[in-house]
């Protein structure tokens, strides 16, 4: 069996868009792309790739799912295969184990992980809160910096107590294992807490689960680090995460441009500001895990640095990795002695963000023009500076960047062209042959999937549309109901109501766990049951847990429900053209749940009325007063509960 971490590591590595490149030629439409349905025979494209949504869908035969799902259909694999074929393209190794009572205990274990620490940032938080040094201590730190009390709750904010055990003491208490509390950092090995008079930043990872915390200290003069962070566990490796990834990544991908700084502060300040697109290294260099996260969402990086030429500079030694992933890297220098938080709340948003979009430079000249600027003229230093751009450029995959590189270096560099494309040739061809001898010695386990017949699977030469979950003709409350599902499915765990807490799901889940049972669709049914399970076992609402659900039909229908056949105009994402009177239709959660609840609430009442009508109908004529009189009651009230929610919608109802 492959262990659960590693399965969420596949399918959060591997892109849509590249999967299937490998065996559709796409094209690029909008914020889309189309292509020949490899699963039926086609001449018009109606096969459609997400890069956004990480899904792929067929609006002829109705295929569709995540890359996983894609490599199942297209080679005809099942799934442990087909996640096996991804973590070959993606590199990532797999250690098989059998499910043995141990290994079940060990996914208990991890599991146990989060919900401890889940317990241990709402600690911090109702310590920031709600006692008098935490409000303060830490939140007036917070305020100071400028932020809202919406956004410390939305980062996770927190303060631990000076105290040496309230923490642990009240974590035991409640029931949690002391071994949990050691093994996460949280308690030190003398059972006193590790994290003391210190204000709290929770580390997320993909999925919006705490997985980490680090501390910086309130205490001045003291011989402490300034910040300390959790140990590296089962659930928390510090060389593949990115502070604030959870809550970048939708931006990332819509802007198609990540922006890393060094700081937690710097990203809250930026995505305060409404500059969402930002994550931070945590004052490490950055790593190849690191580099891949940011990949999979967007090729192009924006570096922010603080204006320090010394530490720029040693910042820049590290970036050669990120070349080699063919990413697109830019540099911005804030002004001296400022950081992107401090420059932020002294210009304001508006000027930041011209700011750092004029002074962005490619790396490559950025680096040429600073070494240049070091050497003053010596030809030693001169001839060591040639080499040490030459081997960035030559872990540049794209020969035609590599070629605008080498002539634009030599410009600046005043170097005959010729010499420097000879010494660039020579450093990629020493490049290609380490990475072919490396190969090599991977490659000996290795097995490359190839369709026998070298062209993929065969398509039938007669078009068969298979029935198709989810897409059958609806109507009434079959219409409604679907559209109940459908905003669980997407938006089920994204907040409702920041400030209550409350989760999308739990807003539409208790206006209708009553009348469940009066479902007319089974299968929508099952996906609000489902919901509603999550809740109650403290589970996160994803679309993912249901694009990847063991039950195809579920998996179907998921994909269905989230996949719209209607896309934006061109205009709005080519041209930077954005609702400004409310939020963009796919983020608009909010809206869309109380319409939908509305609407599913009047095609329920009708259907009440519709019965109670029935009843008064069968009472005339037993000339029982008493229980006419009641029903006659209980129609008026739901004539005016249906009458009220058609106002509110603008229906018309035909009395």
């Amino acid at each position: 069996m492959i262990p659960q971490k590693t399965v969420t590591e596949i399918l959060e590595t591997a892109k849509i868009e590249e999967v299937v490149q490998d065996f559709v030629n796409l094209k690029r439409r909008g914020v889309n792309m189309i292509g020949l349905c490899p699963f039926h025979h086609e001449k018009t494209p109606s096969f459609t790739v997400s890069p956004t949504k990480n899904l792929f869908k067929c609006f002829g035969c109705g295929k569709g799912g995540d890359p996983a799902r894609f490599i199942m259909e297209h080679e005809n694999l099942a799934f442990p295969e087909a996640l096996k074929y991804l973590a070959r393209k993606y590199r990532i190794e797999i250690k098989e184990i059998e499910l043995t009572p141990e290994a079940v205990a060990q996914q208990q274990a991890e599991e146990s992980l989060y919900i401890v620490n889940e317990f241990a940032r709402q600690f911090y938080q109702d310590q920031l809160f709600t006692t008098d040094v935490g409000r303060s201590v830490g939140l007036n730190y917070f305020k100071e910096r400028g932020f809202r009390e919406e956004t410390i709750k939305k980062f996770g904010l927190g303060f631990a107590p000076k105290d040496g055990a309230v923490f642990t003491e009240k974590a035991t208490k409640t029931g949690y294992k002391l071994d949990y509390l050691k093994k996460l950092g949280l308690t030190s090995r003398y059972d006193k807490d590790f994290f003391r008079n210190r204000v709290m930043f929770t580390i997320h990872n993909l999925s919006g689960k705490p997985i980490a915390f680090a501390g910086r200290i309130m205490e001045k003069d003291v011989k402490a680090p300034k910040y300390i962070n959790s140990p590296e566990t089962e659930i928390y490796t510090k060389s593949k995460i990115l502070y604030g990834t959870y809550l970048a990544k939708k931006a990332i991908r819509q802007l198609d441009e990540c922006i890393l700084v060094e700081g937690y502060t710097d990203v809250i300040s930026l995505h305060q500001a409404g500059i969402e697109n930002v994550v931070a290294s945590s004052g490490t260099s950055l790593t190849e895990g690191q580099i891949s996260l940011i990949k999979r969402f967007t090729p192009n990086i924006k570096i922010l640095y603080d204006g320090d030429p010394a530490g720029v500079k040693a910042a820049l030694r590290g970036l050669d990795m990120v070349l080699e992933k063919d990413m697109n890297v830019k540099v911005v220098l804030i002004p001296d002695k400022e950081d992107p938080d401090s420059y932020l709340q002294k210009v304001g948003a508006t000027a930041f963000q011209e700011f750092i979009d004029q002074k962005a430079q490619d790396f490559i000249l950025f680096k040429t023009n600073l070494l240049l600027s070091e050497v003053k003229g010596d030809p030693v230093k001169k001839a060591g500076l040639v080499r040490d751009i030459v081997d960035s450029i030559a872990r540049v995959p794209d020969p035609f960047k590599r070629s605008f590189y080498v002539k634009e270096c030599a410009r600046v560099m005043e170097l005959e062209e010729e010499v420097l494309v000879t010494e660039t040739n020579k450093a990629v061809k020493q490049i290609l042959q380490k990475r072919q001898f490396d190969r090599q010695k991977q490659e000996g386990t290795q097995i490359n999937i190839v369709p026998e017949d070298g062209e993929g699977s065969a398509t039938p030469d007669v078009e068969v549309l298979p029935p198709q979950p989810g897409r059958q003709r609806t109507t009434g409350h079959e219409f409604q109901e679907r559209d109940i599902a459908r905003i669980l499915v997407a938006a089920g765990g994204e907040m409702y109501d920041e400030k209550e807490g409350i989760s999308v799901a739990e807003y539409i889940l208790s206006n209708i766990e009553e009348v469940l049972e009066d479902f007319d669709n089974a299968m929508y049914q099952r996906i609000a049951r489902e919901c509603l399970q999550l809740l109650t076992n403290n589970e996160k609402i994803s679309p993912q847990y249901f694009i990847s659900h063991k039950e195809q039909e579920i998996s179907s229908l998921a994909v269905d429900l989230l996949y719209s056949p209607y896309e934006y105009s061109p205009g709005w994402e080519e041209r930077d053209l954005y609702l400004s009177s409310q939020k963009m239709p796919d983020e608009n959660f909010t809206k869309d749940s109380v319409s939908s609840l509305m609407n599913f609430k009047l095609r329920k009442i009708i259907r009440l009325c519709e019965k109670n009508q029935q009843r008064l109908k069968e009472v005339q004529a037993t000339d029982d007063g008493t229980q006419l009189m009641r029903l006659l009651k209980v129609q008026a009230r739901l004539n005016e509960i249906r009458n009220d929610l058609a106002k509110q919608l603008g229906t018309v109802v035909l009395k």
